[in-house]
């Protein structure tokens, strides 16, 4: 496979003192145990080390039962008072889709449904990619617009990125941070970083335009948790306005008392759509210093499009090949590689003037 992350390829690390480990790619898929002989760390940390990060990282593959916590705690704008705690649950897989040793990356699928009033069906959610000691990421700035930004040899040595796309594979967010193993928890805490709005507040309000959060993912006995802390920006001012902090804990426990074959089914079905997708985005942000989407708010229209036209791949209605130029298409009207500037593209919700890209 080729790297689905839009960030760029690693050279080969440098080779230890005893030699160079070539990496290796064969996921199972279920438990996401590897038969890898991975990458060899760069001097910048311990082959040990490298090997414990590996660890924690693909320690968040499997199936589980997920609860979504969130509490908006402190205001910071004269009369806002903070939202009711927010609180849901799922059921959830997260399978390993790439391993080259220095690149992981995880897809998450729900299962959804209850077998009764409602039937049991899989929805591919969000995905998390890993890279070791990226030299670039696209930072989300506001008003659904990414900023290619280059990471220093200061800033990157040792550490990885973790890169968050949308349920279409559209990008949501980056940060770089070391993973930590002291005190017997794995653990890995970013610096804030921008985010656009979840969907649980995009959805339904307008007061405010961005995130700033740090994240914090930890391996626990029974699973993991990803621990977020929330400041809710507003853009529209002379300068961003927080409006109130949120704290969130989103907690992953194994648990397999669910459809999983489900899941398993619609990815296998489905996986080489999914990869024209990821690969059409890695080429915009290969190519393009700045991409952003033509529409503001939560991008339903397109997204909603897109995962119906991979439904058709997993119904058999249409062939990987002919889906994947259709869905390209729907790209081309949402997508443009000139956005304008942030506080100009927040003034409508479509953005007019944007100069759309053409699909390879």
């Amino acid at each position: 496979m080729t790297s689905v992350s839009y960030l760029k390829p690693l050279k080969a690390a440098v080779a230890l003192a005893t030699g160079l480990l070539l990496a290796a790619c064969n996921t199972t898929g279920q438990s996401g145990e590897q038969s890898v002989a991975p990458m060899a760390a760069a001097p910048t940390i311990s082959a040990e080390k490298f090997e414990a990060d590996r660890r924690a990282i693909l320690a968040m593959v499997g199936d589980y039962k997920v609860t979504f916590d969130f509490q908006e705690t402190v205001p910071f704008v004269a009369g806002y008072s903070p939202k009711d705690r927010y609180i849901t649950g799922a059921h959830e897989m997260v399978r390993v889709i790439e391993d080259t040793g220095s690149f992981i990356s995880l897809q998450h699928i729900l299962v959804v449904g209850d077998g009764k009033e409602m039937p049991f069906m899989p929805i591919k959610h969000w995905r998390q990619d890993w890279q070791f000691e990226p030299t670039e990421i696209m930072d989300f700035i506001g008003a659904n617009t990414w900023q290619k930004r280059d990471v220093s040899a200061g800033e990157r040595a040792g550490k990885w990125a973790q890169v968050v796309y949308q349920v279409d594979d559209a990008p949501r967010y980056a940060a770089v941070a070391a993973w930590d193993h002291t005190n017997g928890i794995a653990s890995w805490t970013s610096p804030p970083s921008w985010r656009p709005l979840p969907r649980r507040d995009a959805t339904k309000r307008d007061d405010y335009h961005a995130i700033i959060a740090s994240n914090r993912h930890a391996i626990t006995p029974n699973g993991w948790v990803h621990e977020q802390d929330n400041a809710k920006l507003i853009l529209t001012g002379d300068a961003p306005q927080v409006l109130v902090h949120e704290i969130g804990v989103n907690t992953y426990t194994h648990f397999d008392d669910f459809e999983t074959k489900l899941g398993t089914v619609y990815w296998e079905k489905t996986q080489g759509f999914w990869q024209a997708i990821r690969d059409e985005w890695t080429s915009l942000f290969a190519n393009n210093d700045r991409v952003g989407l033509t529409i503001q708010g939560e991008p339903a229209e397109m997204y909603m499009q897109i995962l119906g036209i991979a439904t058709d791949v997993e119904t058999g209605k249409a062939s990987t090949e002919a889906a994947s130029k259709e869905a390209l298409k729907v790209l081309t009207e949402y997508i443009t590689t000139q956005p304008g500037a942030v506080a100009d593209r927040l003034k409508g919700e479509t953005v007019e003037g944007g100069e759309a890209y053409s699909s390879r």
